[in-house]
């Protein structure tokens, strides 16, 4: 699995038995902690191999630092964080990379495990499942209203903390469940994602918006403008696959087209087991998972947003 399809990591058989996820991730600095900016990018590295039904095993650190303008402490910092939520995950850093630059990156390359038959991808959608988000969206435009310095402390913390957070209890707990697809929710937006999932597909899918959780403050801050580019991209590059209904403002389209940092999984489940799914996601503390939708047999490759 590579190239050839549009999915959140590239597999490799070894054998029968085993296959490797490969994935790779990094980005400039989203707040101004260097130790959470360290957490925040190592939860999103290993995203993917989750969102594919795997276990992130080795990770290997990506580093673009400005060394003549920013003290080696600062990175000291960043790579701290990331170590730590390494051992959260229980991923052994192998090694990495880092080059002098002007602008200040981090980011890993991550190896998982999974069987082969167990791999999730975006597009074994079936009839009739629904949608759970076990993030609220939001980050894009929290993080440029932090950014516009307007931001209150309660909220980057809040924010700060949820990105930093691992999608892997998540990951776990679906494994128990009839899940046919699965992606996580990054920088093309929850609408994006899901173009992604039912483009070239025979099914298309109705999405609540009033179930859709968002973080708070995000509504207000779109409302005032700071939405970040990559979101008006996103929505440029997919609404011709959108229809929103007349009570979906202008605003709450701009979040559902906000491009994510560290996002939730969107797990497609069973209608018949989506309820013991999500009661066992905020059992463990996912408190904010809610079902915002299902899948249609029409309209195909649509998303119809109410």
């Amino acid at each position: 699995m590579g190239l050839d399809r549009a999915d959140d990591a590239g597999v490799y058989r070894v054998t029968d038995d085993i296959a490797i996820i490969q994935t790779v991730d990094f980005f400039t600095p989203i707040v101004d902690d260097p130790y959470w900016f360290g957490q925040s990018a190592a939860a999103n590295a290993w995203s993917d191999v989750y969102a594919m039904g795997g276990v992130p095993k080795t990770a290997m650190n990506l580093v673009a630092f400005p060394l003549k303008d920013m003290d080696i402490s600062v990175l000291r910092q960043i790579i701290q964080g990331g170590l730590d939520k390494m051992k959260e995950a229980g991923v052994v850093l192998v090694g990495g990379h880092s080059v002098e630059d002007k602008e200040l990156k981090y980011g890993l390359s991550v190896t998982g495990f999974i069987h082969p038959d167990r791999i999730l991808t975006k597009k074994d959608l079936k009839q009739g499942d629904c949608l759970i988000l076990t993030k609220p969206l939001g980050t894009g435009i929290i993080n440029t209203a932090i950014k516009g310095g307007l931001a209150s402390t309660e909220i980057i913390e809040m924010v700060t903390r949820l990105m930093a957070t691992l999608n892997k209890d998540a990951a776990e707990i679906m494994e128990n469940y009839p899940v046919h697809a699965c992606t996580d929710i990054t920088g093309f937006g929850l609408l994006g994602h899901i173009a992604e999932m039912v483009i070239d597909c025979p099914f298309g899918i109705r999405l609540s918006s009033k179930s859709i959780p968002i973080i708070p403050g995000t509504l207000d801050y779109a409302g005032m403008g700071l939405v970040p580019a990559g979101t008006y991209n996103n929505r440029e590059f997919r609404e011709c696959m959108v229809e929103f209904a007349s009570s979906v403002d202008r605003i709450t389209q701009d979040v559902l087209f906000d491009a994510q940092t560290s996002g939730g999984l969107l797990i497609c489940v069973d209608n018949d087991r989506a309820d013991d799914l999500l009661q066992e996601l905020k059992e463990k503390g996912i408190k904010d998972a809610a079902i915002i939708g299902e899948v249609l047999g029409e309209p195909k490759e649509r998303i119809i947003v109410e």
